[in-house]
């Protein structure tokens, strides 16, 4: 599949015109984005997927649309999964509810440029050593495996304020402890400071980059196209925003998310192990020669990945209703991290 420059160049634009038009119509003034709203436009992205997909698939062939569904499925499924470490971060941060748009946007308009490089430097990877889907595989049967791992022990997630990165960036540059609106940048006594929201945009940029370490390699399990790893993974995070307030309080009772998605990291690493046995070039394996090895077709990827998030949802909304007939409810993370209108505490009125 040849894309040509001029198509990357115009899916680019069209990219980044999406996400300023998400700006000023939507983030610019802050506004609590209503449950109609945010519902709207997460279905208007889904739409825009869905019928990219098909365009791929009618335009570049059966195999390509296929491909393209199943990495879209795959991301959109991990990106809700960022969601809970997102809404960590704001409750840790009280973020007020008005604001929290903006920091989401920002924070994943960065996330899609880290993504555009790793998705152009696995390509170059990919290029130059075939055998590194060995190592990808590796990777994620050993992320699968640690995903269960820590969903078994439950342990509390770690404090965002304890990241390596916050410590260093409140010691390189001086940071206020109130917000001023929606400014990351506030002025104090004539003096600069960064505000907390902007505190927090780098906390969520940072945490996206690490999810990235398992989404890349992932998607490259379902297709070895750079434009479909590309424009599977801006579509998917393009309506994560909107999906953040629609899916608010619902998230906390997707209790099996995580063994769903170790459950499809497992199925795609096994994969792209499979699919470096195939082409095998490795000396001391087979002798450097193929091995023959049945290969997992896109159509079962697709069936695999929608059937474990379907039993995922359903086993969950199951255990949910049990839960409440014994008067066990989930409390919603908005309630749970004390994120409220008032949760800033006091502004700057310096700036």
């Amino acid at each position: 599949m040849h894309v040509p420059l001029s198509i990357w160049i115009i899916s680019a634009i069209v990219v980044v015109g999406f996400i300023t038009f998400d700006f000023y119509s939507h983030v610019r003034t802050p506004h609590e984005p209503s449950l109609k709203e945010a519902g709207y436009w997460t279905l208007f992205y889904v739409v825009m997927a869905g019928i990219f997909g098909t365009f791929l698939y009618f335009y570049w062939g059966h195999d390509r649309g296929i491909e393209f569904f199943s990495g879209y499925v795959t991301e959109k499924a991990l990106s809700v999964d960022n969601l809970f470490v997102f809404a960590l971060i704001i409750g840790t941060f009280k973020i007020p509810r008005k604001y929290q748009q903006k920091v989401l946007l920002l924070g994943i308009a960065m996330a899609l440029v880290f993504r555009t490089v790793f998705i152009v430097a696995g390509a170059a990877v990919i290029t130059a050593w075939s055998d590194v889907f060995y190592l990808f595989g590796i990777f994620l049967l050993y992320t699968a495996v640690k995903t269960i791992i820590d969903e078994v022990k439950d342990e509390p997630d770690p404090d965002p304020k304890d990241m390596a990165v916050i410590k260093v960036l409140r010691k390189a540059v001086p940071i206020s402890d109130n917000y001023d609106k929606d400014r990351l940048l506030t002025r104090i006594n004539g003096k600069r400071y960064f505000t907390p929201l902007a505190v927090a945009l780098v906390s969520i940029g940072f945490v996206d980059l690490m999810f990235a370490f398992d989404s890349i390699p992932a998607i490259y399990g379902l297709t070895s196209e750079p434009y479909i790893v590309f424009t599977a993974n801006a579509l998917a995070l393009m309506g994560l925003r909107q999906m953040y307030f629609l899916l608010d309080g619902l998230l906390d009772r997707l209790i099996y998310l995580a063994w769903g998605l170790g459950a499809i990291l497992a199925f795609i690493g096994a994969k792209l192990i499979l699919h470096a046995l195939h082409e095998n070039n490795l000396p001391f394996i087979n002798g450097g020669e193929n091995v023959a090895v049945p290969e997992i077709s896109t159509w079962v990827s697709l069936a695999f990945i929608v059937v474990t998030l379907a039993v995922t949802v359903v086993a969950s909304w199951l255990k949910n209703m049990r839960d409440k007939s014994q008067g066990a409810v989930p409390v919603p993370w908005s309630d749970a991290l004390n994120v409220h209108d008032g949760a800033d505490g006091k502004e700057n009125n310096a700036g």
